[in-house]
């Protein structure tokens, strides 16, 4: 015989048996942690968690991982169906008889509420994958929620709302404990958004098909297309069936299917697919992995085992949710250590009920201890609880066409909407129902309705709304119905006048306003104007008309036309600084022209005359003295310059104040009408006594009036100072009135007229952007024409009176005529001094300034002979190197020696001011004067020299004839 094999080769040849046997001690020896599991397995929720509870318990202990873990779980199943006491009862008989440390999977919030009470009674932690948690159980601690919260669903949805500026949502809901926290979390996510939400829709699960279509037809009769719906798989499908027949499918409406619903596109299948074609879905978002691709394929194998015939084949997410809840579970018990049924009778344990005698658990409050502190990777997500639910993170955004569902981007904290998890990207196209790319604007007329608008009834200024033969007319329904029409759609409308049986007004503006807000009226149009207090109860458009409040007030023609109005163009110091500059100018002429131009010589009266009448002649440009000097002409130049301006603007300055009105307001501000006392007149039934009080004026000094007839009346009579009202209103009187009156004072800003819907009406937005449109166009300038007047009436204030003309005005004129001519002067003595310094030389070095002074004034008073004055008619002059001899002169006074003394005239080639000297021994020229002393005046009328007086003075005679002349 052989010899027996070694122990260690037996060993090694069965050691699969052997790693068997190993596990079936091991789990023998595991410690059993009770858990409960309440489900209904009618439903397709029940079937499709159970599959998911039983596959999870399975690959839990069957991963190596979780091989040596001393804790195994132990399901106990109660199939209670859709009751919530069957539930209950089934609750208290696994706390009781079965003694389970956790509660799993109360399906419905109506379940979860009672079970909820009995975990917490009992300390027993129950957890729910698809109960919706209404707003107590969030004080209850023992009640776990391991999926997502539905406030970040509801901010989802929100956020597509904001990104299609859709103002209005209608959530559409199953009236059940399911959507007791979700709607509440819903409305507050849109108003953060600035969404409204004006009605909700109940569907309660026994209604029928009636009940259903009466709420359908509710819905069209709103203005809104986009809805949000929740509510349980059948009647979700009775529901979109029924709104598909009264044709709520097409085009124009947007449907929004929470999540809770969304799955129905999983479990029903083609019968959703075909009537929800368009909708858009919003479901947690859950990572495509390997793991999970191989799950749904144990999933489905199982599944279909168990129920046969069935077409599901993946789990839902909430599968995925009942899948992680139980190996979250098994994590905590394991982390919790030895679990035994430890319980404890209650300290009330002796009331009448086996509600009452509820034993607690101290072991279960420490499994649920440890389930709150799991954090793991799962099949859904991240599994952590905080706030005792699932910490939510992504969305994920589906589209339903041609029975497939697209995903066309997600939702993020981070982000928001978006086409991608990981940047900021728009979404994939969406094809909206009616199978249309277009995005719907939110809201369709309502079906068969008829805008009902109010009118007001007024006494006066018609021209902006009145009835006539009974058709509302005037410039705000001009506008109205161009901007109407202008709308790509149509709008049925019907205009009532505001008034009551005998034909005058129901009331005042504000009543007509809030009759709006009662829904008497859908809107109203006419010349109603934008206040803060009326915007409470509608909503207005943009204005159309011109914004704000004025005064009117009587104008006078201030200025009154006297014999000396001629002196009202200049002021004062422009008249006296422009008559000290005639003088300036003259005396500077006339001192450079002296010495050479015999038209500034002669006795002093003679000469004083010259410069006044030089002077005073050059304002008309009539001066006859010839200016022989460059440097004169160059003060002359500039001086007409300025005389031309100042004598330009004189002649418009006076022809406006002799020909134009200076038409000034009798009033300026309000505070001149407090401190008179005077009365103000404003427009009946309007807004401005609260103006008016507010400006501080006495209620009793106010005075209403109806038409522009009443307003004329008024202020030309004198019954009030002053009328305040609204631009529109002062611009048609003035339209009749223009001559007498002005727009003066502040303007108190207003908003200006617009037309008034109902809140919430989407016309309003649509209307307001038509409004923009007309008013950049030609049709509205036409119309304002039409209301106001071709000619405009502008306001006649004090900035409008044409004042006199002041010397500031022309202050750097006379600075550049002055520099001028003081500046001619003094290089016209610099080069007489430099002419005649020999003169200073001759009398010493030693010569005081008086001395100086004195010759300078000789100089001056002497001057040159005329013979150096260029002649204009004889450009040259021929035999310039001759001497000719003067005529004799008179005896002087002085100087009398029985015989004129000879004045021999040479260098006939004489320098000007701004010439050069004669060059000193030249050949050719000889200087030889014999006296320096010009012609005296009584020579001049002598007998003897009037020949060679006549000759010199005689225009256009050359040098050499006057010569000729006098020998």
């Amino acid at each position: 015989m052989g010899a027996a094999p070694p122990l260690w080769a037996v060993l090694r040849r069965h050691s699969g048996l052997l790693l068997v046997l190993l596990l079936l001690v091991a789990a023998a020896a595991a410690q059993v942690v009770d858990v409960g599991v309440i489900l209904d397995r009618t439903t397709w929720v029940g079937n499709i968690s159970w599959t998911s509870i039983e596959l999870a318990l399975d690959e839990f202990y069957a991963d190596p991982r979780h091989a040596r873990y001393r804790t195994r779980l132990k399901l106990h199943l109660r199939d209670t169906g859709p009751d919530a006491i069957d539930a209950a009862a089934a609750g208290l008989d696994l706390l009781k008889n079965v003694g389970v440390q956790a509660i799993v999977g109360p399906q419905t919030s109506s379940q979860a509420k009672f079970i909820a009470e009995l975990g917490k009674k009992s300390t027993v932690p129950v957890i729910s994958f698809s109960a919706d948690c209404p707003s107590q159980f969030g004080q209850n601690p023992y009640f776990i929620r391991t999926a997502w919260n539905d406030s970040s669903q509801a901010e989802a949805i929100a956020s597509l709302v904001e990104k299609y500026n859709w103002r209005e949502v209608v959530p559409v809901f199953e009236d059940d404990d399911s959507n007791t926290r979700f709607v509440p979390d819903l409305v507050d996510a849109l108003r953060q958004v600035d969404t409204r939400v004006s009605y909700r829709c109940k569907i309660h699960p026994s209604d029928t098909e009636d009940d259903m279509r009466r709420a359908i037809s509710n819905l069209k009769l709103n203005w809104t297309t986009v809805f949000v719906v929740r509510m349980s798989h059948a009647l979700a499908l009775k529901f979109f069936n029924l709104a598909k027949d009264e044709g709520m499918m097409g085009q124009g409406y947007v449907w929004i299917t929470a999540y809770g619903l969304t799955d129905i596109f999983d479990v029903v299948g083609s019968p959703a697919l075909d009537v929800m074609q368009g909708v858009l879905g919003v479901k947690p978002h859950v990572q495509d992995t390997v793991e999970l691709q191989n799950l749904r394929q144990r999933w489905r194998n199982k599944y279909r085992s168990e129920n046969r015939g069935t077409s599901l084949s993946e789990p839902t997410v909430s599968g995925l949710y009942a899948y992680d809840t139980i190996w979250a579970i098994a994590l905590a018990a394991e982390k919790a250590g030895y679990v035994n049924a430890d319980f404890q009778p209650s300290v009330r344990n002796n009331g009448s009920t086996d509600f009452d005698r509820i034993d607690t658990s101290e072991a279960a409050e420490k499994l649920r201890d440890a389930l709150l502190k799991v954090n793991f990777s799962g099949m859904s997500g991240q599994f952590q609880i905080k706030d005792m639910q699932l910490v939510s993170v992504n969305y994920t955004i589906i589209n339903i066409v041609d029975q497939k569902r697209r995903f066309v981007g997600f939702w993020t904290p981070r982000s928001g909407i978006s086409g991608s998890l990981n940047t900021k990207v728009d979404l994939d196209t969406i094809i909206w129902p009616g199978y249309n790319e277009t995005v719907p604007r939110g809201w369709l007329f309502p079906v068969n309705k008829t805008l009902q608008i109010a009118v007001p009834v007024k006494a006066g200024f018609d021209e902006f709304v009145r009835f006539e033969n009974g058709k509302a007319m005037g410039f705000c329904i001009d506008v109205f119905e161009a901007v109407v029409q202008s709308l790509p759609y149509d709008v049925p409308r019907n205009y009532v006048q505001f008034r009551d049986a005998t034909g005058h007004s129901k009331g005042t503006y504000d009543d007509l306003v809030y009759s709006v807000y009662l829904e008497d009226y859908d809107a109203v149009v006419g010349d109603i104007t934008i206040l803060a207090n009326r915007s409470l109860f509608v909503d207005f458009t943009l204005p159309y008309t011109e914004s704000g409040v004025r005064m009117l007030v009587p104008v006078l023609d201030r200025r009154k036309k006297t014999a000396w109005t001629f002196l009202k163009p200049l002021t004062t110091d422009l008249w006296l600084g422009t008559g000290a500059f005639f003088f300036f100018t003259g005396f500077v002429v006339w001192c450079i022209e002296h010495r050479t131009n015999q038209d500034f010589r002669g006795p002093p009266a003679s000469q004083i005359g010259t410069v006044l009448y030089f002077s005073f002649s050059t304002l008309v440009f009539a001066h006859r003295e010839k200016i022989v000097n460059n440097l004169s002409r160059i003060v002359v130049v500039v001086w007409l310059f300025v005389v031309l301006i100042v004598q330009q603007s004189y002649t418009a300055s006076l022809s406006s104040i002799l020909t134009v009105e200076q038409l000034q307001p009798t009033v300026t501000n309000l505070e001149e009408i407090i401190r008179n006392g005077s009365y103000v007149g404003y427009l009946n039934d309007s807004f401005l006594p609260m103006l008016l009080k507010r400006l501080k004026i006495d209620e009793s000094k106010v005075i209403p009036f109806d038409s522009p007839e009443e307003y004329n009346e008024a202020l030309s009579s004198g019954r009030v100072a002053v009328i305040v009202d609204e631009i529109p209103y002062l611009k048609v009187f003035l339209k009749k009135y223009c001559r007498n009156y002005t727009m003066v004072g502040p303007t108190y800003k207003f908003d200006g007229f617009g037309y008034a819907f109902t809140r919430g009406s989407p016309l309003t937005s649509d209307i307001s952007r038509g409004i923009l449109k007309f008013a950049s166009n030609e049709s509205m300038d036409e119309l304002q024409k039409e209301l106001y007047g071709d000619t405009s009436c502008p306001d006649k204030d004090d900035s409008q009176t044409s004042s006199s003309l002041t010397l500031n005005s022309f202050k750097g004129l006379f600075i550049i005529t002055g520099a001028s001519s003081m500046l001619a002067l003094i290089l016209h003595i610099i080069i007489t001094v430099y002419t005649h310094r020999h003169d200073f030389s001759s009398d010493g070095s030693h010569s005081s300034w008086h001395t100086w002074l004195a010759i300078l004034l000789k100089i001056f008073h002497e001057g040159d002979s005329p013979s150096n004055t260029p002649v204009k008619d004889e450009p040259a002059m021929a035999n310039v190197g001759g001497t000719v001899e003067s005529p004799a002169s008179p005896p002087d006074s002085d100087t009398d020696t029985g015989s004129p003394p000879n004045h021999i005239i040479t260098n006939l080639d004489s320098y000007t001011d701004t010439g050069s000297p004669p060059e000193v021994g030249t050949p050719g020229r000889e200087v030889a004067v014999q006296d320096a002393e010009p012609l005296s005046f009584a020579y001049m009328h002598s007998g003897s020299g009037r020949s060679g007086v006549a000759s010199l003075s005689r225009s256009g005679s050359s040098i050499r004839r006057r010569q000729i002349s006098m020998e």
